[in-house]
């Protein structure tokens, strides 16, 4: 029963500290918004790792990330077929991209640029100095849904991470059908969650 309460109150604490953060990043604009995410990232390796990339996850536009991968594919898909390839990219964010991410950001140095409005997008530039890549840009493509700024693409030395999964999408599709496409990206998770 102790053990109860204290996991609850352990619950309780970490909501309390973790919602002020996301509010704060929130009202203090793009920059914070990238700060918090690479932050959630980071911590990603060190434990509590599904609750870190569910933070990381909400700092992205799953939603606007997996119409533009699918480009002109999108179109031709059911809102279930939708729906379920937004669940599973979310998921490929969680189980692939960002474990990889936390070790590639681990122990960087993180250099800001100024940040960039274009259009309804802001750019939110960054430089890293990686030991063996050297001086590596990034530029982070954000919108505002909802009141919150939320990642729409990252740009790493010019390669777009949102071109190149329509790249790799386009092809699979091209080749073997959307459906196919879906099964190679449940294989890919029932291999990580292993």
């Amino acid at each position: 029963m102790k053990m109860k309460k204290f996991l609850s109150a352990i619950s309780v604490l970490i909501v309390a500290l973790i919602i002020p953060g996301l509010i704060w990043a929130e009202s203090k604009g793009p920059q914070a918004s990238v700060e918090l995410l690479l932050s959630e990232i980071r911590q990603i390796n060190l434990g509590e790792t599904e609750k870190h990339s569910q933070l990381a996850l909400s700092m992205l536009n799953v939603s606007e990330i997996s119409k533009k991968a699918l480009g002109k594919y999108w179109a031709k898909r059911s809102n279930s077929e939708r729906e379920k390839f937004q669940i599973l990219l979310g998921e490929m964010f969680v189980r692939v991209a960002f474990p990889s991410s936390a070790k590639f950001f681990a122990e960087l140095a993180l250099v800001y640029g100024k940040t960039n409005k274009k259009n309804q997008k802001v750019v939110v530039p960054l430089t890293v100095v990686h030991k063996k890549e050297g001086e590596v840009g990034i530029d982070f493509h954000m919108i505002q849904a909802a009141g919150k700024w939320q990642v729409v693409d990252v740009v790493l030395d010019g390669a777009s991470m949102r071109n190149n999964l329509r790249s790799k999408f386009y092809k699979t599709i091209k080749k073997k059908g959307f459906d196919k496409l879906i099964l190679i990206m449940e294989k890919k998770l029932k291999t990580k969650k292993n």
